[in-house]
């Protein structure tokens, strides 16, 4: 709840870029769960080569790199109107007249729009929207949805689902830009180009980069520059992996 002592629901925006800054044309582009979860679940992991070579009893797990976070929340779909507080027509945001008599969407309605906002097909974007899940001032998850599970647990006597229990996953995304620049890698092992400035001396930058300014010989001749005394600012340097890198 708010300072107000309003309730705070988990909410759900679709995007149609990847920045997260471009609203997703479908509607409803928000919406917010009738029932919040009990729990969520938040998935950490980082990868590691754990490979044995022949004869080895053991190893030295070597790190591979961080997979993206995960988010698990599990919640239902309702249509029996037998919980308190469940208000399907405005959690979903649904075009539907307010003086309407029905108590709530039909479940298989919930789930349609459920289904448009976070794992359909945008034909604009030919993919699944970029989503931000909300709980609160201060949880925002920026993601994309990776599975989800449904559990229809009661009926109509026409077949028609009346429950559903929704698992949904989703994981972190995090734009390519906003990616390189939160990383911002200096592996030798990694090709890199950087842009010169004014009083930049080529071997403090070889320094940064291969941490000893020993080969900037072979960043000169990869760069083909006759000297590494004066560059000139506004150049591009190409700074290549050092087991391409020959004297």
């Amino acid at each position: 709840m708010n300072e107000s002592g309003k309730l705070i629901k988990v909410s759900i925006e679709s995007y149609e870029n990847e920045e997260f800054t471009k609203k997703a044309k479908t509607k409803p582009n928000r919406i917010s769960l009738p029932v919040n979860p009990e729990s969520f679940t938040q998935n950490f992991k980082v990868k590691l080569n754990t490979q044995q070579g022949q004869g080895n009893q053991g190893t030295n797990a070597s790190y591979e790199g961080t997979a993206p976070e995960e988010l698990k929340l599990d919640f239902i779909l309702d249509g029996t109107n037998t919980i308190q507080g469940y208000n399907s027509k405005l959690e979903f945001n649904a075009q539907i007249d307010s003086a309407s008599q029905e108590p709530a969407l039909p479940v298989k309605d919930q789930l349609k729009i459920f289904m448009n906002t976070v794992y359909n097909m945008n034909g604009e974007i030919h993919r699944p929207h970029f989503l931000k899940v909300h709980w609160g001032d201060g949880f925002k998850f920026p993601c994309i949805l990776s599975n989800l599970d449904l559990n229809y647990t009661l009926f109509k006597p026409n077949g028609d689902p009346l429950r559903i229990k929704v698992s949904a996953t989703f994981l972190n995304y995090i734009a390519q830009k906003e990616r390189v620049a939160r990383e911002r890698k200096r592996s030798p092992d990694l090709t890199h180009v950087r842009l010169v400035k004014a009083g930049d001396r080529l071997d403090w930058m070889t320094d940064e980069i291969y941490n000893d300014p020993k080969y900037v010989l072979q960043v000169a001749k990869a760069n083909g520059l006759t000297t590494f005394r004066q560059i000139k600012p506004g150049r591009e340097l190409v700074f290549p992996p050092l087991e391409k890198t020959t004297e």
